[in-house]
């Protein structure tokens, strides 16, 4: 008999130990959306500043993955115990659920990830000041909230909300004032378009689980939406950026109209955890057009 494999080729007769395990329980394929927002911030600063600070870049990066990684560590914790991840979820493995790590193990994981943010928080605050210090302290709470608390926000329609403050417009905003002590009005604009495919990957995965997720008490925004309208959802998601962004990022249009297409006629199932990294892989792509487009106005 052939052995039993997951998404990304997950071995479940034999589960990772290690480092293996915890790269899989910080889920690596969505810690690019911490990076991305980073990336265009620094590249608007440049645009307008025309230097980086080499270190504080490096500790926004850190920082960022840290929480993302502490998010994804407590998510798994509290779906294991709040029965989110039965049976009939579709998605990769959560170590949590699976057995592989026990609760108190995982929670030590998520509250390292945490504290060490709040360290590079530290740093970062002696760099920026005061509104490094209130984005830190929202962050580190929010990151805290997605998954904890009595009425955590990836139960409710708040989701994407959450992903478009914290994912795009707050990261933007956060490393160009890093950069630069201002935040020129573009960093709205950019933060919105890192954002909106940020939220397209919450999207697709909350759509994938629409069923299983319903049937645990959860309210996303794909089941307040129903299939219909968040089909729609996510196209708006994918294809808005396009019209903030500058005439490079078209580059990556042949992708998106892709994702949109792919989002729209697949089954919900498995299929859909290609598409989610797909996503995330379109934001990076995304980002690098966007830093490209800011580096050549910095040109001219």
């Amino acid at each position: 008999m052939g052995k039993s494999r997951g998404e990304a080729g997950v071995n479940f007769d034999h589960p990772p130990t290690g480092w293996r395990l915890w790269l899989a329980a910080v889920r690596p394929r969505t810690l690019t959306l911490a990076v991305a927002p980073v990336m265009v911030g620094a590249g608007l600063a440049f645009a307008h500043s025309h230097t980086l600070q080499a270190l504080p870049l490096a500790a926004t990066v850190l920082g960022a993955v840290l929480i993302q990684a502490g998010t994804n560590l407590w998510n798994d914790i509290s779906d294991a115990q709040r029965g989110g991840d039965q049976p009939m979820r579709q998605g990769p493995p959560r170590v949590t659920a699976l057995g592989w790590a026990t609760p108190e193990r995982v929670r030590r994981a998520a509250l390292f990830s945490f504290a060490a943010a709040a360290l590079v928080g530290l740093y970062l605050a002696i760099v920026g000041g005061w509104p490094v210090v209130a984005l830190g302290l929202a962050s580190l709470a929010a990151g805290w909230a997605y998954s904890g608390g009595s009425r955590p926000i990836s139960y409710t329609a708040l989701g994407e909300v959450f992903v478009l403050a914290f994912f795009g417009i707050g990261a933007v905003a956060g490393t160009v004032w890093l950069q630069m002590h201002a935040v020129p009005a573009q960093a709205l604009i950019l933060g919105i378009a890192m954002g909106l495919p940020a939220a397209a990957v919450l999207m697709a995965n909350n759509y994938r689980d629409l069923d299983a997720d319903t049937l645990v008490g959860r309210r996303t925004l794909a089941i307040r939406l129903g299939p219909k309208r968040a089909k729609i959802a996510y196209g708006v998601m994918v294809l808005v950026p396009f019209i903030l962004l500058d005439w490079v990022a078209l580059a990556a249009a042949p992708l998106a109209v892709k994702l949109v297409w792919d989002f729209a006629t697949q089954p919900r199932g498995p299929a859909f955890n290609r598409i989610l990294a797909a996503t995330a892989r379109f934001q990076l792509a995304l980002a690098v057009l966007a830093v490209l487009g800011e580096v050549i106005h910095a040109q001219n």
